[in-house]
């Protein structure tokens, strides 16, 4: 305990020598002492400051285009107004010009710890956050006053113990890291692209980013975290002779840049990439399909992201407009009961891989939790924020935000688990025997996909796009796999999950930006292959424009 009670004032004592945060915790106190006391009392302001330095290096066909480092600190203001049970931040029923997350409250600091020019900049912005909270909160009575009762009748924010916790800044300077070796390396990923000339674009990007975040409210909490990420993607695309573009790409991630993988595994899956890409301009075009499919464990994990993923983050759940796909399915069995789904953001890898939606604290300035959203098939739990929903009042961490948007409930670390796990060769097999009983020449396998949408509200169908960039016919009669393009994968939910028969016994990783209402965030995937009993596939949308006349040189 000894050890302990000087560890803790080691680092209480280390905070209070940080200038940006004693800056931030002061005009908190001022702000508060005044906007309690105003017309339309405030009960809550917090400041987010996303201090960010990133080194990015791009190559074109084996030539440097871009190598600069930059840095930038951005500040996000929540000023709540009202009281907890009804606020600022209640849904305005039938206003769609009124939602808050998609405003955007961006807000430049100056990168120096000028006392005078950051209180000067947090006290002019939280002027108009109030205004805009105050003016809000009116609208907000005013429509709870005229519409129907809601169906949620939890209250629009709950309370939480302060915390206080903080990481010792960090700086890219700290990760020696060799600019010119790294330029070097794109430049001969990026060469590969040059020697064929059925390659209209070839590229490769490597970003390393350095992130420092802080989080300050009037409860009390004060949070200074840390985090790092580097990305490398090889980029390729190609145009067939009927206009269709054909976009590739190779994507690596690893939290600093001696992790990502070495120079000789990047160099043949470029040449792969190529390789591939050109094949594709001759492939056939897909028709509209329905039957048995295989993803990969990369695909799937987008697959999990984009069709299930949405679905359970609980700030979503609470609006009205919301298609509620899975509100009222808990204790339910929803998907096959050899799987799991798990949502944690509390690991930064799985199985010794890398993932990409790891922090310690949300933003909101609450500990992110590990949570079994799917356990053996039962649906057991959602993603929450300090929003609560009708059982659900408690957050576990999950409200998450770009810089400069209000942070809803969204995914960490997706992790799919299964009790029976099959091998590829295995599922290989069960698609062909279910395509045999479904009188099918052949069946699918997604093997590479880029990522998707979806769509969750009840105004349009309750639907999902998944974008697979490299897909294969696997046929009965044991013909080689062939290669074919043009090809969504379509479908809705429930439908599509009660599909789900088998999980293979190797994880991919998908480490991908995912976009939403509160802008766009990192997120995790990891699952093992899929084996689907039945997938809807649609015809791809297609530009109009001819292939270059003149061929490049």
């Amino acid at each position: 305990m000894a050890a302990c009670f000087v560890l803790t004032g080691a680092y209480a004592q280390t905070a209070q020598q940080d200038e940006l945060l004693k800056i931030l915790k002061n005009e908190i106190d001022r702000g508060m002492a005044f906007y309690q006391k105003a017309d339309i009392p405030v009960y809550l302001i917090s400041y987010r400051v996303d201090e960010v330095e990133t080194y990015n290096i791009s190559t074109s066909f084996g030539t440097l285009t871009n190598s600069t480092p930059s840095k930038e600190r951005t500040l996000t203001i929540q000023v709540r107004v009202g009281d907890k049970e009804l606020d600022n931040y209640r849904e305005l029923r039938d206003d769609a010009s009124a939602w808050i997350n998609p405003r955007s409250t961006r807000i430049t600091l100056p990168l120096d710890n000028d006392p005078k020019a950051i209180a000067l900049a947090l006290w002019e912005a939280t002027e108009t956050e109030y205004r805009n909270a105050a003016s809000r909160y009116e609208k907000v009575k005013a429509n709870v006053a005229v519409k129907v009762e809601a169906e949620d009748k939890s209250p629009d924010y709950t309370s939480i113990t302060p915390v206080q916790y903080y990481e010792k800044p960090i700086k890219m300077s700290d990760f020696k890291f060799d600019i010119p070796a790294w330029e070097t390396r794109l430049k001969n990923y990026s060469a590969q692209f040059a020697d064929n000339k059925d390659i209209l674009d070839g590229e490769s990007t490597f970003t390393f980013r350095v992130e420092r975040k802080y989080f300050v409210s009037s409860e009390g909490t004060s949070i200074a975290q840390n985090n790092t990420s580097t990305r490398v993607f090889l980029s390729v695309m190609a145009q067939a002779d009927d206009g269709m573009e054909l976009p590739l790409h190779q994507s690596y991630f690893a939290h600093i840049p001696q992790d990502l993988p070495d120079d000789k595994t990047m160099m043949k899956d470029a040449q792969e990439v190529a390789n591939v890409v050109v094949a594709m301009k001759t492939a056939p075009v897909v028709d509209p399909y329905a039957g048995p499919a295989i993803m990969s464990n990369d695909a799937a994990g987008v697959f999990f992201h984009e069709i299930f993923g949405h679905r359970i983050e609980g700030s979503r759940l609470k609006k009205e407009t919301d298609g509620q796909t899975f509100k009222k399915k808990v204790g339910e069995v929803v998907l096959n009961k050899d799987l799991s789904v798990i949502l944690d953001p509390t690991i930064t890898t799985y199985k010794g891989i890398p993932i990409n939606g790891s922090y310690k604290y949300d933003d909101e300035g609450v500990k992110g939790e590990k949570v079994v959203v799917i356990d053996k098939g039962v649906l057991k739990n959602f993603l929450m924020t300090r929003t609560p929903i009708d059982n659900f009042p408690k957050s576990n961490g999950h409200a998450r935000a770009q810089a400069g948007f209000q942070p809803v409930s969204r995914q960490s670390n997706l992790i799919v688990e299964t009790e029976k796990p099959y091998t590829d060769a295995q599922l290989r097999e069960m698609l062909i025997e279910e395509a045999k009983k479904q009188d099918k020449e052949y069946g699918y396998l997604f093997a590479r996909v880029t990522g998707g949408f979806t769509v969750t509200g009840r105004f349009m169908p309750n639907s999902f796009n998944v974008t697979p960039l490299e897909v294969y016919r696997v046929f009965v009669d044991g013909r080689p796999d062939e290669l074919v393009r043009g090809v969504d994968l379509v479908g809705t939910p429930l439908a599509m999950f009660s599909q789900v028969e088998a999980a293979g016994d190797t994880h991919g990783n998908f480490a991908g930006m995912c976009g939403a209402e509160s802008g766009s965030v990192p997120a995790g995937c990891c699952s093992p292959a899929l084996f689907v009993k039945q997938i809807e596939m649609q015809k791809k949308d297609k530009s109009q424009n001819r292939p270059p006349i003149m061929e490049r040189p």
